[in-house]
C-alpha cells in the first residue's frame, strides 16, 4: 500500500529539552500503528505534529492531500451543542460537500442515532468518545490519529471503538496511528509499534519482534527499552 502520512527527524522542543528527538516514521494506507512508551515520552507531541495542531522545530511531515483526523484524548466537542449539532458545525468547518447528508451518514456510522439530539455534556464517556472520532472523520481523511482513544473506557466500550476503527480500516483504507499505555491493546490493534522514551524511538517493529529482544516476554523487552524513563 502507498505511504499517506511520513515524518522525517521531527524535532519539537519546550524550555530548551527535546519532547521529541528526530523521530522518523511512516504510514501506509489501512494499516494502523501504535505508539507506545511510558508518561513524556513524547507521544502526544509527536501525534499534535503529524495532525497539524503544533509545528516541529526541524524535520519534515507529509500529508495526505485528503487530509488527517485529530482526536485528542479530551474529547474537542462543544458541551452545550447536541451530537448532530456538534457534526453539522465541524463537517461545515471542514467544508465538506452536502454537510447534512455526511452528518446523518457519520450519526449512523457512530451508531449515535439515539443520542443525535442530546447535548454533548450529557453524554456518557463511551458516547462522547465515539463522537470524538466522528468529528475527526467529518471530512473523509487518509489518516486518523488518536491520542489514547480508549484510555478512559470500560472493556465492552473499547470493545466497541476497536470494531469500528477496524471497519473503517477495512472498507476505506483508513490508515491509523494512535497512542497507549497497553501493549496488550497494542499487539492487537496495530500492525506495527513505535516505542519511545526521551523522546527518541527505540524500537519500530512488530510487537513478536519487540518479544524476542527478551526471549519471547515483550513486557519485559520493552522495559528494557524504556528503562529509568518508565
Amino acid at each position: 500500500m502507498a505511504t499517506v502520512l511520513e515524518a522525517e527527524g521531527i524535532v519539537r522542543q519546550f524550555a530548551g529539552a527535546q519532547a521529541v528527538a528526530g523521530v522518523d516514521l511512516a504510514i501506509r494506507a489501512g494499516e494502523s500503528l501504535a505508539l507506545v512508551g511510558p508518561n513524556g515520552a513524547g507521544k502526544t507531541t509527536l501525534l499534535r505534529m503529524l495532525a497539524g495542531p503544533a509545528q516541529p522545530d526541524a524535520g519534515s511531515i507529509r500529508r495526505p492531500a485528503a487530509g488527517v483526523g485529530w482526536a485528542p484524548q479530551s474529547a474537542a466537542v462543544y458541551p452545550r451543542l447536541t451530537v448532530r449539532e456538534n457534526l453539522a458545525l465541524f463537517t461545515a468547518m471542514e467544508g465538506v460537500a452536502d454537510t447534512p447528508s455526511r452528518v446523518e451518514e457519520l450519526i449512523s456510522l457512530a451508531a449515535l442515532d439515539a443520542y443525535a439530539n442530546q447535548r454533548a455534556e450529557t453524554l456518557s464517556t463511551g458516547t462522547l468518545q465515539r463522537l470524538n472520532l466522528s468529528v475527526a472523520l467529518c471530512n473523509r481523511p487518509a489518516v486518523l490519529l488518536l491520542d489514547e482513544p480508549t484510555a478512559t473506557l470500560s472493556p465492552e466500550q473499547r470493545r466497541r471503538i476497536w470494531a469500528w476503527i477496524r471497519t473503517l480500516r477495512d472498507d476505506e483504507q483508513l490508515a491509523v496511528a494512535f497512542s497507549t499505555q497497553s501493549l496488550t491493546e497494542a499487539a492487537r490493534e496495530a500492525d506495527r509499534i513505535l516505542v519511545l522514551a526521551e523522546g527518541a524511538t527505540v524500537f519500530e517493529g512488530r510487537v513478536e519482534a519487540l518479544a524476542d529482544l527478551a526471549g519471547g516476554d515483550p513486557e519485559a523487552a520493552y522495559l528494557g527499552l524504556v528503562g529509568s524513563a518508565e
